[in-house]
């Protein structure tokens, strides 16, 4: 579901980003190019930089150093949502007022043309009925689903997500993957996940985060198009790969010492 504001989607590059965390450095120098229109994966062990690289890409990043740019140089700025691993609704608004609350949080008239915009988001996420009920009354996997139909309310080219799934049970976690694959296509996606097979389903591009300070890896490139079935011959040989990156980053991160930064990672 390409934006409809006529925005087209940026490649983004990240360079020379640092982050410190009690004198020492989580991440310095860091380097990160997201292709246009892709969606890009990363993993890594609890703590390592993950959520607070995310963070930063997104100008959320306190104490975050860093230049983010498009390919033409410009700032982000306007162009980015961002979807965190809650589902944030809140609670006293209904379904369908929850989609708009962007928009009267930036003052904007909230008018028939948005409404309309709205239930068509409902539709393709599988609330239609739901939209004058209250959170209280959805399944975890109906919350996520309404999180991320007002995450594609805000039409930006841009889409940041924090394992907005790893809340949900296995089945629905596939669904949804299913879900963000197609109304996220032709978007610029970079997904935070602790989970190799989410990241191989979904990711055209897949980094491992590892090390203090943190570095990322030579991206893995699976082929095909998302969402991959689980039962394409080449995910296995693609699942080892990974398992064994990660299990490398696993042991960098034990032989460095390095602990959580709770203030940091908190989503982690």
């Amino acid at each position: 579901m390409k934006p409809s504001g006529g925005q087209a989607a940026p490649s983004i590059a990240l360079r020379d980003a640092h982050l410190a965390f009690e004198g020492k450095a989580l991440f310095e120098n860091l380097a990160l190019d997201l292709p246009a229109g892709e969606i890009t994966c990363l993993l890594g062990p609890s703590g390592v930089g993950k959520s607070s690289l995310l963070r930063l890409i997104a100008g959320l990043a306190e104490g975050a150093e860093g230049r983010v740019e498009d390919g033409a140089g410009r700032p982000l700025a306007g162009r980015v949502a961002y979807l965190a691993q809650q589902d944030l609704l809140l609670p006293w608004l209904k379904v369908r007022d929850n989609l708009l609350l962007g928009a009267r949080l930036r003052g904007e008239a909230v008018t028939p043309a948005l409404r309309e915009r709205a239930a068509e988001l409902l539709a393709l996420v599988g609330l239609e009925a739901w939209g004058e009920a209250l959170p209280e009354a959805l399944s975890g996997g109906m919350r996520q689903r309404c999180a991320l139909a007002r995450t594609l309310m805000e039409d930006r080219p841009v889409v940041l997500m924090d394992e907005p799934f790893s809340a949900v049970d296995a089945i629905t976690r596939y669904e949804l993957q299913d879900l963000a694959a197609g109304l996220l296509a032709g978007r610029t996606v970079f997904l935070v996940t602790h989970d190799p097979a989410e990241a191989l389903r979904l990711g055209q591009r897949i980094h491992v985060m590892a090390g203090r300070p943190a570095r990322l890896d030579e991206a893995l490139l699976p082929p095909g198009a998302p969402p991959r079935p689980l039962g394409d011959p080449a995910f296995a040989g693609l699942l080892a790969e990974l398992m064994a990156r990660l299990s490398s980053a696993k042991q960098a991160a034990k032989s460095s010492g390095a602990k959580q930064p709770g203030g940091l990672e908190a989503a982690e």
